[in-house]
């Protein structure tokens, strides 16, 4: 499985690039690629400054399609990645869980796309997508058709309760994302706490 990094966000709420902002005295970026270097046969980092990431032993992927946006962002993955399967975050989710994501390959079996729902909400910047998805994704963004629920409502999803996901992840830490300098600081404080 190939671990993707989505970093085209513009960052407006957070007015700086998320990806290098410093928790525990490493970029947030960093935070990730600990974990999926150890853990995936390739890592892609999809992002429009790829000079931005050129330190990194990872492959750098431009979007493949003028319309931007996370749909566009695994969109671009699929379509690069060396293997079918792609887990997918966000720059600013630093705090993956490897126990959790094996787990989520581990249950991929068929379907199109594994999904945790915590909360009963899905999360799909924490989910592995399959390859044979590039023609709904593309035939969706096509349409203007740009959420990511819309498609995984139209493909062969496994969702993961919020019970199975407390099962690696106590605390869902996994499912923080950084948006604004509150939540920077909010995690800031709770870095040292809880570690995977």
């Amino acid at each position: 499985m190939t671990g993707v990094i989505l970093a085209g966000g513009e960052n407006k709420r957070m007015g700086t690039d998320k990806a290098f902002l410093e928790l525990s005295g490493r970029p947030l970026i960093e935070h990730i690629l600990q974990v999926f270097l150890a853990q995936f046969d390739e890592t892609l980092v999809v992002t429009n400054s790829p000079e931005r990431y050129a330190r990194y032993p990872v492959r750098m992927v431009t979007d493949a399609l003028t319309v931007r946006g996370p749909l566009t962002g695994i969109y671009t993955a699929l379509l690069h990645a060396r293997t079918d399967r792609c887990f997918v975050t966000a720059c600013d989710m630093p705090f993956p869980n490897k126990r959790l994501i094996a787990y989520m390959l581990e249950s991929a079996g068929n379907f199109d796309a594994v999904v945790p729902r915590p909360g009963g909400l899905a999360e799909p910047l924490h989910a592995i997508y399959h390859r044979r998805l590039l023609p709904l994704i593309g035939k969706s963004i096509e349409q203007d058709e740009l959420r990511i629920t819309r498609l995984l409502e139209a493909c062969r999803v496994r969702y993961l309760s919020e019970t199975e996901i407390v099962h690696y992840d106590p605390q869902m830490r996994v499912f923080k994302n950084i948006n604004t300098p509150e939540e920077f600081k909010e995690a800031v404080c709770s870095d040292s706490e809880c570690r995977n």
